[in-house]
């Protein structure tokens, strides 16, 4: 799309060799077929079905306690779904789909006695990659993330916005196809928010990772993804499907303000009052 982060310029061109030397894997395809699951006898999610294309974003959005959690940790293989079929790149066995999913919580789990390049490393080390390799591999990245300086830095010196590029990119060193992203910003404020929302759109090359984002926030989701799905209050149920013509744009405060997002914007709004009835 013309509208996405400087695509077809030289900068995108480098941009994409970048992401190319972060992971060898491309997106894969995820369905979620009839999916329904309970914790005892709350009924948390009831027959969902989704779809996200290789190199397609799919932004969730619902109230609080719906099970967009749940759902992310599902399709991951972390928990077992009592009804329903996930398919990840064409497999359904849990083992399989871990081995594809690359999950990166709400919080960022930085270890506290480890330097930022030895967070953002630390799933090349978990993989077997030897420490000196992975620091390297990372480090590649530090100044393309905004974190160039900041290697050594613990990160309790670090601000709330580079906290969460060094979880991205370490969730990144993973090299798995399918990033899944539980309310990466939520802890953020409104400023810092919109710069990291800017900031993950130009990571985010449209033709390679596959990504599942969940977020309580709908300027997000929108701005961010290719679809939406709006999920209804407990049990979840798609509440709306929001196709977005030009998602990623670079000039965000010019997109998010436009008469057309705005349209989505109610539209969602609508969906997400509509399901919590």
């Amino acid at each position: 799309m013309l509208t996405r982060l400087r695509e077809g310029t030289p900068d995108a061109a480098r941009e994409g060799r970048a992401d190319a030397e972060i992971a060898d894997a491309v997106g894969a395809r995820v369905r979620v077929e009839a999916l329904a699951h309970s914790y005892a006898e709350v009924r948390a999610i009831e027959r969902i079905d989704l779809e996200a294309g290789p190199g397609e974003i799919v932004g969730i959005v619902g109230p609080s306690g719906c099970g967009k959690t749940t759902l992310l940790e599902l399709v991951a293989g972390l928990r077992t779904a009592e009804e329903g079929t996930i398919f990840v790149g064409g497999r359904s066995e849990e083992a399989e789909r871990l081995g594809r999913c690359a999950y990166m919580p709400q919080r960022d789990l930085l270890l506290p006695w480890l330097s930022a390049l030895d967070n953002a490393a630390l799933a090349l080390r978990v993989a077997g990659v030897p420490r000196r390799e992975a620091r390297a591999r990372a480090g590649k990245h530090f100044e393309r993330l905004g974190l160039a300086g900041f290697e050594s830095t613990r990160p309790d010196e670090l601000s709330g916005g580079m906290r969460q590029r060094v979880a991205f990119l370490r969730t990144l060193m993973a090299g798995r196809p399918v990033l899944l992203l539980d309310e990466p910003f939520a802890s953020l404020d409104a400023i810092t928010r919109a710069e990291m929302q800017s900031w993950l759109a130009g990571v985010l090359s449209p033709d390679r990772h596959t990504v599942l984002l969940v977020t309580h926030d709908v300027e997000e989701a929108l701005y961010l993804s290719d679809r939406v799905l709006v999920l209804s209050a407990r049990p979840a149920r798609v509440a709306d499907r929001i196709e977005v013509e030009s998602p990623r744009a670079a000039d965000r405060a010019a997109a998010v303000t436009s008469p057309e997002f705005a349209s989505l914007r109610e539209r969602a709004l609508r969906s997400l009052a509509e399901g919590a009835r």
